[in-house]
């Protein structure tokens, strides 16, 4: 059996683990690896010739592996020491995990923090393997009920299969839907600290090259996650089961769009009294997101809430101002970096919205992104009192709008800021929403295929931590674009698209861990989907378009 490496060829009589494989090439900080494109754990076993290459601390994927085994371990260490309690986990600010305790007996502070943390490393010392098994449902259901695990329990009803895989280590069983480490001493660095009303959780990054980020703190951004998961309790639709309760039948499925719609009506008024009040300062309004928050329907929706309160305001497109791509920066690899700020014209933008806001009438370029050329658009001036909105990854930019003082602008950051759970042990993440979105919106409105959307993903994920993250920290207000009930939605547009990539494709990987938790959801059909929704700017059939 020959294993074929990135710079050697090993060969092997008989049946042997990636782990082993690893060993025997003198690879060291090895997580994962993919076996002819597709991801495995390093204790999967070979038998057979195939291209192997290992992935460590700078891959996205090893490391959501990382993360899944910390979870895990972190899980195990609280059912030692506190066995009625429950932890729910939480992805949270400063790229961390926020850890809660509920029904532990005491107050939660950091030296029972610091208890947790020892408990934890001396499960990493002791370097347990971590086994898979593959059991019937109703073994599974036994086992996690003699773990109190009954949110575990609840899911299984969806579960189409007869077996389900689960992890055992040193006796202690849970499943965190997705691949784990062989044992726990390959876990080799975490922090943990009190953030209330739980604990903080940091750990590597693959776009930190596996070092833990510094914590920066984020209070607006933490208290609009704070806001979406009491959303979640207050509606009783915060993990999947809750919210196929409402999908059961259709006047639930109605109540629950409408309940979640509701909140962004709520949302949008709110903005418009803190807009008004601050009327005829405020001159510009920026609004800022990461791919696919809804920036657009979003833009159109704050424009109609703001005419209702007899504003009148006027919308202005950031990509107008593009240079081209030849006078665009460039990668280090020579390619044109489109998403970099300086990819803009800054200074006629510059000049543009201080001439419009000054009462001058301007003409306005227009870019035209089919001959990559700039053209002369509309001519235009602004009315008395009247606001300017932007929109575009850099409307919160600084340098874009230096020109403008910052007490006559009102910057937005939008995003999807969900608190879904698979379980207590697996929160849906919100770039895999994002993702989600992204992929349906591309197939729709670009007939362009998963595949394709998610060969840009990358790209799109490096321009979002340089450009859009750090602005957060200058927005007035963020917008939480997430509506609890899209998955069940955007479930029936992406499942077909993602079951068709092959199994050897190298995207294969996350068409497969999008369907793992998609194939959980009840449908809800698109017709309940209201005509404004923001969900419409990626289903279609949008009022706005």
């Amino acid at each position: 059996m020959n294993i074929t490496l990135s710079d050697q060829t090993l060969t092997f009589d008989q049946p042997v683990t990636l782990q082993a494989i690893a060993k025997k090439a003198g690879l060291d900080h090895v997580l994962a690896a993919t076996v002819n494109s597709r991801l495995r754990e390093l204790t999967y076993v070979m038998t057979k010739d195939a291209d192997v290459r290992f992935l460590g601390y700078d891959h996205p994927d090893a490391i959501r592996i990382y993360e899944s085994t910390l979870r895990y371990v972190i899980a195990m260490a609280v059912h030692r020491l506190y066995p009625d309690a429950r932890i729910t986990y939480n992805y949270s600010i400063s790229r961390s995990i926020l850890a809660v305790l509920d029904h532990h007996g005491m107050r939660l502070d950091q030296g029972v923090v610091q208890t947790i943390m020892t408990e934890v490393r001396a499960i990493i010392k002791a370097d347990h393997p971590v086994k898979r098994r593959r059991v019937p449902v109703g073994e599974a259901i036994k086992l996690y009920q003699s773990f109190g695990m009954n949110d575990k329990v609840d899911i299984l009803q969806y579960r189409d299969e007869d077996y389900v895989n689960l992890y055992e280590c040193n006796r202690y069983i849970n499943y965190m839907f997705g691949y784990m480490l062989p044992s726990t001493g390959y876990l080799r660095d975490f922090r943990m600290f009190v953030y209330h009303p739980g604990f903080l959780i940091q750990y590597p990054r693959a776009e930190f090259n596996g070092e833990i980020p510094k914590f920066i703190d984020e209070p607006t951004f933490g208290q609009a996650l704070k806001e979406a998961a009491q959303w979640g309790r207050i509606i009783k639709g915060n993990t999947i089961p809750l919210m196929n309760e409402y999908a059961k039948d259709r006047l639930s499925a109605v109540d629950f769009v409408n309940m979640c719609e509701t909140k962004h009506h709520r949302q949008l008024a709110e903005l418009g009294e803190l807009i008004e009040r601050d009327m005829p300062d405020t001159r510009l309004i920026g609004i800022a997101g990461p791919s696919s928050s809804g920036k657009t329907t979003f833009s159109n929706r704050l424009r109609i809430e703001l005419m209702s309160r007899g504003i009148r305001p006027v919308m202005v497109s950031i990509d107008d101002y593009y240079l081209g791509r030849e006078m665009a920066p460039k990668n280090p690899d020579g390619s044109p970096d489109l998403e970099h700020v300086e990819a803009l014209d800054i200074a006629l933008f510059n000049h543009d919205m201080v001439a419009l806001i000054q009462g001058d009438e301007v003409t306005l370029p227009h870019f035209n992104f089919k001959t990559g050329l700039r053209e002369t658009g509309r001519t235009l001036s602004l009315p008395a009192d009247s606001p300017i909105i932007i929109e575009g990854i850099h409307a919160l930019s600084g340098q874009l709008t230096a020109s403008i003082p910052k007490h006559q602008k009102f910057n937005i950051y939008i995003s999807p800021q969900t608190q879904l759970h698979i379980d207590d042990h697996n929160p849906v993440s919100i770039t895999e929403l994002r993702l989600l979105r992204r992929i349906v919106r591309d197939q729709k409105y670009r007939n362009a295929s998963p595949i394709e959307t998610m060969k840009m993903w990358a790209s799109v994920r490096r321009g979002e931590f340089r450009w859009i993250y750090p602005a957060q920290r200058e927005a007035n207000y963020v917008f939480n674009s997430e509506l609890t009930y899209e998955f069940a939605v955007l479930k029936k547009h992406a499942v077909k698209q993602l079951q068709a990539i092959a199994e050897d494709d190298p995207y294969f990987i996350t068409a497969n861990r999008l369907l793992k938790f998609l194939k959980y959801f009840r449908d809800i059909d698109d017709d309940l989907v209201p005509c404004h929704s923001l969900l419409r700017e990626f289903i279609g059939g949008s009022c706005f378009y």
